[in-house]
């Protein structure tokens, strides 16, 4: 059958999804996806997948796509993260049967996706952009679609749309916010930057960004013109957000961890998934966030959100008539509601800090926190404090390695020249020489080589004798440059 595309694509094949669940690392697991589908979701995204490790590793295809293949997980969309045309191809070649569309992950703002050079830090390399598109809309059998981010100026970003869609993007996701706004510096998405992209384009379009409740999507729609709106955050913390509901959190727990027992995931991701849908209600039991972050096993998981469940009754019975919620929350804690990520300012004094002069840095300073005291400790640190209370963060208690005297990387103790292993082969190859504390035996093993020859010369004539010491030598030569 020939490709659907653009609006015929989002009609048929996505049926006319206005209802759109993100694409979020280690987050939109199947488990994740087929609760959020029970609860209005119309159409989900894998976790954003690496295509240079999704294309050598069939372990990798499978954890997170061939082993995960379920008849009610449609429609669904496939992304990848890549900055190679022929890589980004040939993943996208393997993971077609198993989705309706394959992503470009052109959004992702993370300091991960900066180093590994996709994401969000592609988007000013358009040539690259459009012979990745072009080659997979020629090659793929399902069509392709984009998720990026705006640029500050509102023409810029309608132009690089329009680029993406002429190389043959048939449908676009646009995050209304800059891939500098992030964590708390995030601020508001801007609608006004994709109402002109909607405008601007002939293929579908989905919007992300400010989505906190089922009123936000449809005011989201009718502003922007969008074909469909797509959560992330606003998911996490309310799977029911499509509904339009604010169910029970222990409700939605212990339907999610009913799925996780039929489709098995790791047990970090269902860690994560509690501390989002129990957000406001660990603030007020600290004592379970604590236990949340230490169990070991998915029955463990399961009891300590029992536990919560039973704290959140016991309040709700000793409730008083007309008790309002706390902390200016528009809901008691114990029901699914937005998070709003506090901005630096806000972050500074949760922290207890001032911070510094422009805001950002605002938990403690470098010293105060690395001179081993817990209450000074990061949250990271401290939970590693508790699982062994002996270690220790001090930097002056930290042991010193002996430097290698090639590279400066730490030398091996027991190294006959002073070297780190990588420095030590070179050399002693060069040499010939041994080092037993590297395990290398360059000259041990020549000298066992030449012992050979000698007690062969016996049995073979002169011509055969010179003939096999060449080839013998050759041969040692060979290996050894093979193990370097």
């Amino acid at each position: 059958m020939p490709k659907l595309r653009g609006e015929a694509f989002w009609r048929e094949t996505l049926r006319s999804a206005h209802y759109v669940g993100a694409p979020m690392v280690d987050q939109s697991e199947l488990a994740w996806r087929l609760l959020s589908r029970r609860h209005g979701a119309q159409l989900c995204y894998t976790p954003m997948l690496h295509a240079q490790v999704f294309l050598r590793d069939a372990n990798y295809r499978r954890e997170n796509l061939y082993g995960e293949a379920c008849p009610e997980d449609r429609p669904l969309i496939v992304q990848f993260c890549a900055n190679d045309p022929e890589v980004f191809v040939q993943a996208a070649l393997l993971a077609q049967d198993y989705c309706d569309a394959i992503d470009l992950n052109l959004g992702c703002p993370q300091m991960i996706a900066k180093r590994g050079h996709y994401g969000a830090f592609l988007q000013e390399e358009w040539d690259l952009l459009q012979r990745m598109i072009l080659l997979a809309n020629e090659k793929l059998s399902v069509p392709i679609t984009c998720k990026i981010r705006v640029f500050p100026d509102i023409d810029k970003t309608v132009k690089y749309a329009q680029m993406l869609e002429k190389a043959g993007c048939q449908l676009l996701t646009v995050h209304g916010r800059t891939k500098e706004q992030k964590g708390p510096l995030a601020g508001v998405a801007s609608w006004e930057h994709i109402q002109a992209v909607r405008k601007a384009v002939n293929i579908p379009v989905f919007a992300n960004g400010n989505i906190q409740c089922l009123s936000d999507v449809e005011e989201c729609i009718r502003k922007t013109g969008v074909h469909g709106v797509m959560s992330a955050e606003g998911n996490l913390h309310n799977p029911a957000l499509f509904e339009g509901r604010n169910p029970l959190v222990w409700e939605m727990a212990e339907e999610y961890l009913e799925i996780v027992q039929k489709y098995p995931c790791p047990l970090s991701y269902v860690r994560a998934h509690l501390f989002k849908l129990w957000h406001h209600t660990l603030q007020v039991y600290q004592q379970l966030r604590e236990e949340l972050a230490k169990v070991k096993t998915l029955e463990g998981i399961v009891d300590v959100n029992r536990e919560l469940k039973l704290r959140c009754q016991e309040e709700i019975a000793n409730q008083k008539e007309g008790e309002k919620p706390k902390e200016g929350l528009p809901f008691f804690h114990w029901i699914c509601q937005p998070y709003i990520r506090p901005g630096p300012k806000e972050r500074c004094k949760e922290n207890g800090a001032s911070g510094t002069e422009k805001g950002v840095r605002g938990k403690r300073t470098l010293e105060e926190e690395e001179d081993g005291n817990s209450e000074l400790l990061s949250k990271n640190k401290q939970k590693k404090k508790l699982r062994n209370p002996n270690k220790s963060f001090d930097p002056s208690l930290k042991p010193k390695y002996a430097k290698c005297d090639q590279c400066g990387n730490p030398k091996g103790n027991k190294c006959v020249f002073n070297m780190c292993r990588g420095c030590c082969k070179k050399r002693a190859f060069k040499e010939t020489a041994d080092c037993p504390g590297h395990g290398l035996l360059f000259k041990t093993k020549y000298e066992k080589s030449l012992s050979w020859q000698h007690s062969q010369r016996g049995i073979r004539s002169p011509e055969m004798s010179q003939r096999g010491e060449a080839e013998v030598g050759e041969a040692v030569v060979l290996k050894e440059a093979g193990d370097s």
